[in-house]
C-alpha cells in the first residue's frame, strides 16, 4: 500500500507544476510578439517611410554620405521588407537576423560618417532583434523545408 501512495505522489506533483509553465511561456510569447509588432512599425513608418518618400531629412543624410537617392531607396526597401517579414511567422527569425545585420551597418555608418552622434540607436534596436532571431529560430526549419520543396 505504501508503494502505491509513493508512486502516485510524484505524478500529482508533476501534474500540479505543469500548468504554471505554459502560462509563463504564453506571457513570454505575447511579449515577444508585441516587441515584434513595435519593431515592425518602427522600421516601416519611422525608418523606411522617410527614405521611401524621399523626405528631405533622409535625402540630406544620404547625399552627405555620397550614397544619393539610390542608396536611400535601397535601404528603405530593405527596412520595409524586414518590417513586413517580422510579422510573417515563417520569416520572423530570418527577418530579425537580416535587420540585425542592417543595424550593424547603421552603427558603422554612424561611427564613420557622423562621429557616433546616433550610434546608440542601432545598438538599442539590435538587442531585441537578436532576441527575436533566437527565439523564433525554430521557424527556420519550416522555411528551409518550404524552399527545398519548391526546388524539388
Amino acid at each position: 500500500m505504501s508503494e502505491t501512495i509513493a508512486s502516485t505522489a510524484p505524478a500529482t506533483t508533476v501534474t500540479a507544476a505543469t500548468p504554471a509553465t505554459p502560462a509563463r511561456g504564453r506571457g513570454a510569447r505575447i511579449a515577444l510578439r508585441v516587441v515584434q509588432v513595435l519593431l515592425a512599425l518602427f522600421f516601416a513608418v519611422a525608418s523606411a517611410g522617410p527614405k521611401l518618400v524621399g523626405h528631405a531629412s533622409a535625402a540630406d543624410v544620404f547625399a552627405e554620405m555620397g550614397w544619393g537617392a539610390t542608396g536611400m531607396y535601397a535601404i528603405g526597401v530593405l527596412e520595409l521588407a524586414g518590417a513586413i517579414a517580422l510579422l510573417v511567422p515563417v520569416l520572423q527569425s530570418v527577418a530579425a537576423a537580416a535587420l540585425s545585420a542592417l543595424m550593424v551597418g547603421a552603427f558603422v555608418v554612424q561611427l564613420t560618417y557622423f562621429d557616433g552622434e546616433q550610434a546608440a540607436t542601432p545598438l538599442i534596436l539590435l538587442v531585441p532583434l537578436l532576441l527575436i532571431a533566437r527565439a523564433r529560430r525554430a521557424h527556420n526549419e519550416d522555411l528551409l523545408r518550404r524552399v527545398r520543396g519548391r526546388r524539388g
